[in-house]
């Protein structure tokens, strides 16, 4: 048994991982020529500081409380087995997607594959140029899907930013043919109403279902219109995926949904949807809507249907992400605090705020409610310099238990459990010291999801890393192995 103490305070170093080799690749162009990505396709990612807090920075790395920069630390459970640092793809690394031995990694200037057939030597075997943020990625058989949430000149992969009061201007979903790894092909797109920031697929025999999230309407975009209170849904036949269209534009919020501030002081006004987890097995969904979170029934994928909705006005200012636990009577969403660009694990921040919130599902089929039972947040100290949010993360499917693997950007790769809804609890972690003392920067993992054996991370700056946790907690998941996985189309891992 492997046991971890964690502590606000000071940390003592658990260790340190062997640097590995970066490897080459050949840069596939997905349209007729190279295109550069512009500078409107890149995040923020850096906010100068105060002397007080570089100072502060400086203390904690010295007195051992935070890791030096860029020095690798983790629990003694995990073991850091591989890096494939950034290549042709120079953007920000965001999400990722399983299919049989690989790995798709989207990048705001496209998405690279991966040879995952061996965790501890990754080769990439692909990188598709085509720019245009955030590039949310998933995969269903041949099909890979990519999402644009920058407003650009056309749906070609050489196109350049654009502003989005300009009614030419585009943003939506591209799909990809996979079925040959080493060259994808750019097979269709379909425009959505302001953008696609993220998607989930419903996927059936015929069809792929896709979910599009997008939100922040403004009235001096054509394409982006005030109220924007639903989701795109769009059809793409397997068969013919250059035929895929809207098909339903469902009103989620036909009362606006959270007003934000100022009747809500810090909370975000809902305009949309961030992200939708699906867990098609029981027909369920979780939304994570800005500032709504919400429960919903698929049984008719281009019709979901509300069956509960909740707000956290207190803690909660951005609802993120969601994620189902096997038995489907608990769902955990996350607080994206800061948008992403900000210091959150911090003394001044505290423990509630930018955390976590984990909601037991009680009641059965259309009456069934979401209940709070308690945060859970990272307890290890991070530098004022370091951007640390609630991200993407995924289940380790263990029969019996509720464990997750998380990212939480510069505060890394988190393993918790929370089978007890009231007392969640870290059991291993994975992360990098600061990336610089002078500047707040946003980087660390993307995304953290479990996949056949093993934990693969996208860190926004650093790369492309596999890590292997031996535990007797999450030791029964090894075997367990799916065939794909996205983590936002969740599967049912024990009724198969």
């Amino acid at each position: 048994m492997t046991s971890l103490h964690t502590t606000p305070v000071r940390r003592r170093r658990l260790g340190v991982a062997a640097a590995v080799a970066g490897l080459f690749a050949t840069l596939l162009m997905a349209g007729p020529a190279a295109a550069t990505p512009d500078p409107g396709d890149t995040a923020t990612s850096r906010t100068d500081v105060s002397a007080r807090q570089q100072a502060q920075a400086t203390a904690a790395i010295a007195s051992g409380e935070v890791p030096g920069v860029d020095e690798i630390v983790h629990s003694r459970n995990i073991t850091h087995l591989a890096n494939v640092p950034k290549d042709a793809l120079q953007g920000l690394n965001t999400d990722l997607a399983f299919q049989g031995k690989y790995a798709f990694a989207g990048n705001y200037d496209g998405f690279r594959i991966f040879d995952i057939s061996n965790p501890k030597a990754p080769r990439t075997v692909a990188q598709v140029l085509c720019p245009g943020s955030q590039n949310d990625i998933s995969v269903s058989g041949n099909l890979l899907f990519l999402s644009t949430d920058s407003s650009r000149s056309d749906n070609s992969c050489t196109s350049t930013t654009q502003p989005a009061t300009e009614k030419s201007s585009w943003e939506g979903m591209k799909v990809f043919d996979i079925s040959d790894k080493r060259n994808p092909k750019y097979v269709a797109a379909v425009e959505t109403a302001c953008g696609s920031h993220t998607h989930t697929l419903v996927p059936d025999r015929r069809n792929v279902y896709v979910y599009v999230s997008s939100y922040s309407p403004n009235e001096t975009f054509p394409d982006c219109q005030p109220p924007h209170d639903g989701i795109s849904v769009i059809k793409v036949p397997r068969k013919a995926p250059e035929e895929a269209r809207i098909v339903n534009f469902p009103v989620l919020f036909p009362d606006g949904g959270n007003p934000g501030g100022p009747t809500n002081p810090g909370v975000s006004k809902t305009t949309g949807c961030h992200d939708i987890t699906v867990l098609p097995s029981k027909d369920l969904a979780a939304g994570a809507c800005m500032g709504d979170g919400l429960l919903f029934s698929i049984k008719d994928p281009e019709n979901p249907k509300i069956i509960d909705r909740v707000q956290d006005n207190v803690n909660f200012a951005f609802w993120h992400s969601a994620t189902f636990n096997q038995r489907a009577d608990k769902v955990v969403f996350t607080d994206e605090l800061g948008g992403g660009g900000a210091a959150t694990c911090n003394e001044e921040i505290g423990p509630k705020r930018g955390a976590d919130g984990i909601y037991d599902i009680v009641g059965r089929g259309d009456h069934r409610k979401l209940v709070f039972r308690s945060y859970f947040k990272i307890d290890r100290p991070q530098a004022d310099t370091e951007v640390c949010v609630a991200h993407n993360g995924s289940i380790i499917p263990v029969k019996g238990r509720d464990l997750m693997v998380q990212a939480w950007y510069q505060g890394g790769v988190s393993v918790w459990d929370f089978t007890d809804s009231s007392k969640p609890k870290e059991i291993g972690f994975f992360e990098r010291g600061p990336v610089t003392t002078e500047e707040v920067t946003t980087a660390g993992p993307w995304s953290a999801y479990y996949y056949n054996g093993y934990i693969y991370s996208n860190d926004i700056a650093k790369g492309f890393d596999v890590l292997k946790i031996d535990d007797r907690r999450t030791d029964p998941a090894k075997r367990v192995r799916t065939d794909e996985l996205n983590v936002q189309t969740q599967p049912d891992y024990f009724d198969r």
